[in-house]
């Protein structure tokens, strides 16, 4: 029986809370999720998600590591391959879910910035590598907070990926 859309996107909200629990890493959590429930995963490509967490480098001044692990799945599928980097337009479908990924973040969280995330949630900034900061961000709720975004953010991922598939099949 085929599992419904909705079915999908929780699989996959589910796997990416457990994750980002568990291991840590929001991009990695986020990106593994998605393509594990998509049936396509690369361990390489989610090794090269490992500097996008909480921010990059734990430094919270970047977007949203759950934001940058989804984009990662949605280049992964829909990206330009070597073979086409001379060719400008192949990058386009890529881009423009990504776009509308950033929109719908924006639309949920209102800053896709780590730092202003964190603020928003907890009235402050965690820096994660100092041992009394993550003692209070720990205590604060950053990891279920974190987690449940993760597993939201593939939410979205998910469904944008499966709308675009939907659309390319009518296509053919």
């Amino acid at each position: 029986m085929e599992k419904s859309r909705q079915e999908i996107k929780d699989r996959a909200f589910a796997l990416a809370k457990k994750y980002e629990t568990e291991n840590g890493n929001c991009a990695q959590s986020v990106f593994a999720a998605v393509t594990e429930t998509l049936g396509m995963e690369n361990d390489v490509v989610l090794r090269a998600a490992t500097g996008f967490a909480d921010g990059i480098g734990l430094t919270g001044d970047g977007h949203c590591g759950s934001l940058s692990g989804a984009v990662m799945a949605i280049s992964y599928l829909f990206g330009r391959k070597k073979e086409e980097f001379h060719r400008r337009g192949k990058m386009m479908k890529a881009l423009l879910l990504c776009r509308e990924l950033e929109n719908r973040f924006m639309q949920e969280y209102g800053t896709c910035r780590c730092h202003d995330l964190q603020v928003k949630f907890y009235g402050r900034f965690f820096n994660l590598i100092d041992a009394a900061d993550l003692e209070a961000a720990v205590k604060a709720g950053v990891i279920e907070r974190c987690s449940s975004l993760a597993g939201e953010v593939a939410g979205m991922a998910v469904e944008l990926i499966l709308e675009q598939l939907e659309k390319d099949a009518a296509k053919n």
